[in-house]
């Protein structure tokens, strides 16, 4: 039995406090019997894409000489979890929003650059990152067959497929998703968590994400996080879920075994029929 855990907080203008709840957040999780551990995406910060500011481009740093890559891969194995760690990553002019996917060992697996940008009020994405380079990954970890895929891409269910296709057992989406500056009315909470909710059920693999919550102020515009991290099981039902800012913790078990062999019955996989998809390669 695998356990997983998600969680969810708030961030400041403080980027070690920021790290050092996280870490705490990872070690309460452990403390719980959790394998593999979920944080939101871009924790180190304030969620700074409302406004196009140049000076956050300091926020980027290389992989191999990253300034808390190393102490997360070192958190990793002493309590011998798995941790994706989502960062702002510079590769010489490149800039990425990125994930590194850490082992139970402390290995640093890889990484994943976030394929979908969004671009409007509120998440001026497209201005700090280039659109990801290495494809959809999956990782065999110590407790399973694991894909990556970073917040607006949770919305494409071609991500979670190709992932799925690749031999993915569980499905994370580390997210920073709230208010829309433009239309204070919406509350996207309950599409956002259905939309994933499907790409379980459609693909019968377990699925988490990680959203943050609180409120942020960048270049006076007002962001409310919204939270409610979740898992579903490869039915789409939900099991777990952080319902309000006072839960930022909680956990699932997942039998690995017993779903894979529920996936191989049921047939989705057996009846596909790729030759007739030929009509998704177009963008009309």
């Amino acid at each position: 039995m695998t356990r997983i855990a998600i969680t969810q907080m708030e961030c400041g203008w403080d980027s070690a406090a920021n790290l050092d709840r996280a870490e705490e957040l990872v070690r309460e999780a452990a403390a719980k019997g959790a394998n593999i551990i979920l944080l939101q995406e871009l924790f180190a910060n304030v969620y700074f894409c409302p406004e196009q500011k140049k000076d956050y481009f300091t926020y980027a740093h290389a992989a191999d000489d990253h300034p808390f890559l190393g102490r997360f891969s070192a958190l990793a194995k002493e309590l011998g979890v798995v941790c994706p760690i989502s960062f702002f990553e510079k590769n010489q002019n490149a800039y990425f929003n990125s994930v590194m996917m850490i082992d139970a060992d402390g290995t640093p697996m890889g990484l994943y650059r976030k394929t979908h940008l969004p671009q409007g009020p509120g998440y001026e994405e497209k201005f700090y990152f280039n659109p990801g380079d290495l494809g959809f990954r999956v990782w065999d970890t110590a407790f399973g067959k694991i894909g990556v895929a970073i917040c607006w891409d949770q919305w494409f269910p071609e991500a979670a497929r190709i992932m799925a296709l690749q031999g993915a057992d569980i499905l994370l989406y580390p997210t920073a998703i709230g208010s829309e500056p433009n239309d204070p009315s919406l509350d996207s909470s309950g599409h956002w968590q259905r939309t994933m909710q499907g790409h379980a059920a459609a693909n019968m693999v377990t699925l988490a994400a990680s959203n943050r919550i609180g409120k942020e102020t960048v270049g006076g515009i007002d962001m409310h996080f919204y939270g409610q991290s979740f898992i579903a099981d490869h039915t789409g039902k939900m099991i777990a879920e952080c319902k309000d800012h006072a839960n930022i913790i909680a956990t699932a078990d997942v039998d690995i075994e017993a779903m894979r062999l529920d996936r191989a019955s049921w047939g989705l996989f057996r009846d596909r029929r790729p030759e007739c998809y030929q009509g998704i390669l177009s963008l009309s």
